[in-house]
């Protein structure tokens, strides 16, 4: 079980080190169209408070999160949780109103 040790085998030899090299294709930045895509589509549902178009945020930003390439994103860049709680925050902002504001009631006035 014991290795016969050779003289010239260091693993710490300086002339054997190798340059980190990263792949061609992750040397460009990446533009993540999800993310903008789904930061556009989530500030139209606050203005437009269509809320048929916060499901499609919501599945944006999972999008978006799956199909991060974390070596790509640049330091400013936003984070999982930001884009998933925009998507969240823009589903909540649609429904709130149906469930904060109460139907009127009916006033009958006597004659």
């Amino acid at each position: 079980m014991s290795s016969a040790v050779v003289p010239n085998d260091d693993p710490r030899d300086p002339s054997a080190e190798a340059p980190l090299t990263l792949p061609e294709k992750w040397q460009t930045d990446s533009l993540d169209a999800l993310s903008s895509s789904m930061m556009f589509v989530s500030g139209l549902i606050m203005v437009t408070r269509n809320r048929y178009l916060a499901w499609p945020a919501l599945l944006l930003s999972i999008n978006s999160v799956i199909n991060q390439h974390p070596l790509r994103t640049k330091e400013g860049a936003q984070s999982n949780i930001s884009v998933i709680m925009l998507g969240v925050g823009a589903l909540i902002a649609s429904y709130l109103p149906l469930i904060l504001i109460s139907p009127a009631q009916k006033v009958s006035l006597p004659l």
